[in-house]
């Protein structure tokens, strides 16, 4: 059975390869056939499609060609046109050429005959003149036969008449107006004067030269002394001023003629009370910084005393001497105050004259600027102001008002008698000045530039009302001997070139330091 089945397996397998064999045989031989008939139906096929392409292609081009000849049509259309027009133009033109040729020959023509008949009227003119001169010549021949008198004698005597006469009349005319003018420029004077004295209202307190720091309780007095008083030391010596401890209750005074020094100590001191660190160290680095502040407090006023009179454009080097002023002080009253006051008075002066008031209060505001130099000059005041406004630009009329306010300039402008006066006003008012203070205040100056004439000395502090000197010499630019002998020197120019009461304590210090730092 199983060989049945495996003979009957063996010739399936014989019979189906037999097939496939066949199949084989017979597609390879059908095969070129249908190939070449499917490539005969495809080239049929690519025919028509190429027959019907040319005819579309050739249907768009008919078409183009008729739109492009109808474009074409349409622009030689346009062309036409504006061929017609632009002949049109040009026969307009030439016919206007044509009426300007006609009418320029017309002018010519014309312009002839005018020359011809300005020509007849100068003939004609200088005739009448001819005749007019040999009448009038036969005329004064006739007069001077009758007077006796030829034409130049007779106009020398008409003219000194004349002149004799004028000038009478003139003398009597002038003599009214000056008379009339004197009485009424009084009264004007007075009422301008009285009027701007009344709308410009002033504080009158006089400044003083001392100033109180008031503090909680006694037991900051002794921190600021320090032990054995060297921290007060140190900040006279960094300040300039003299400190007063005393038994008044919560209070110090400070002492000194330079309200800049007494400002800084008291700032200074605010400063290290509010830190509770006091000693040598701290004090120096504490009134430099206070210095930096002042300096800026400074510029500040000088730019809000500006704005606030409405003055506008000024150097920033005149702004910092303007907010100097707050420190400086003129016979006890204080500068800028004076100043403010001055270039109110001055613009309602030449409001009332009527003058430019803008320039007035300029000019009234930098009157004094020669009294807060950064350096001693040798001119007055008022001249040195000058010179400092001219050298920061400002107008000639302002330089010559701050010169000419003392007389020590030709006044120029009539602002500068103005600013005269309104300083003359301001300075007048009653407890506006102390003479006495002025004159002090130049006494502890003078004490200070002789010390400082000295070579090797960096600091000199007047201190005591001007009874003591407080001289601080480099330790690396004079040893002790020469530092004794310095004092001396000093004393005895002082005694030669000054008049004061009492005596003058002449103190030189030389300080040696030693700086390391432990990293």
């Amino acid at each position: 059975m199983t060989t049945i089945g495996l003979i009957i397996t063996i010739a399936s397998a014989v019979i189906a390869l037999a097939m496939v064999v066949y199949q084989v045989i017979w597609y390879q031989h059908t095969r070129p056939n249908q190939i070449k008939e499917m490539h005969d139906e495809a080239n049929k096929e690519a025919e028509v499609i190429k027959q019907k392409k040319l005819l579309e292609v050739k249907e768009k081009f008919l078409n183009k060609k008729a739109e492009l000849e109808k474009e074409v049509q349409q622009r030689n259309q346009q062309i036409q046109q504006s061929e017609n027009r632009l002949k049109q133009r040009e026969i307009s033109l030439n016919q206007r050429q044509d009426e300007l040729n006609r009418r320029k020959t017309e002018n010519e023509n014309d312009r002839k005959r005018m020359d011809q008949q300005q020509a007849m009227l100068q003939k004609r003119e200088e005739e009448i003149k001819h005749r007019e001169d040999s009448l009038i010549e036969q005329e004064r021949t006739q007069l001077e036969k009758i007077s006796g008198l030829s034409a130049e004698e007779a106009k020398e005597r008409l003219v000194e008449t004349l002149k004799a006469e004028a000038k009478t009349a003139a003398a009597s005319y002038v003599n009214e107006i000056m008379d009339d003018a004197k009485i009424n420029a009084t009264k004007e004077a007075k009422r301008i004067v009285i009027q701007t004295i009344q709308r410009v209202a002033t504080e009158t307190a006089v400044e003083n030269s001392v100033t109180v720091f008031h503090i909680e309780n006694d037991e900051v007095k002794g921190r600021i002394i320090g032990r054995e008083g060297r921290n007060i030391r140190a900040l006279e010596a960094a300040t300039g001023v003299e400190i007063v401890v005393d038994d008044t209750p919560e209070a110090i005074v400070i002492s000194a003629f330079d309200p800049v020094r007494r400002e800084i100590c008291r700032l200074a001191l605010h400063q290290l009370v509010a830190d509770g660190r006091i000693h040598p160290a701290r004090i120096e680095e504490v009134v430099a910084k206070v210095k930096k502040q002042v300096d800026e407090e400074v510029l500040e006023t000088g730019k809000r005393t500006a704005i606030d009179l409405g003055i506008h454009g000024l150097h920033p080097e005149l702004i910092r001497i303007v907010g100097k002023m707050k420190y400086r002080s003129s016979y006890g009253q204080n500068l800028l105050q004076h100043a403010r006051e001055t270039a109110n008075l001055c613009a309602v002066m030449a409001s009332e004259l009527g003058l430019n008031p803008k320039k007035a209060k300029r000019a009234g505001l930098l009157h004094d600027i020669g009294k807060v130099p950064d350096e001693e000059p040798e001119l007055p005041h008022a001249l040195y102001g000058a010179k400092l406004a001219e050298k920061y630009k400002e107008k000639a009329d302002i330089c010559n008002a701050i010169g000419a306010h003392h007389d020590e300039m030709e006044m120029e402008t009539l602002i500068a008698p103005i600013v005269q006066v309104c300083d003359a006003i301001s300075g007048a008012r009653p407890g506006a000045r102390r003479e006495i203070v002025e004159a002090y205040i130049k006494r502890l100056k003078d004490l200070e530039n002789i010390a400082m004439s000295y070579p090797g000395v960096i600091k000199t502090y007047a201190i005591q009302a001007g009874r003591e000197l407080r001289v601080i010499v480099g330790a690396d630019k004079i040893d002790d001997k020469q530092t004794e002998a310095l004092s001396g020197e000093i004393a005895k120019k002082i005694q030669d070139e000054m008049t004061y009461p009492g005596q003058v304590k002449i103190t030189v210090i030389r300080e040696v330091r030693s700086v390391n730092y432990a990293k």
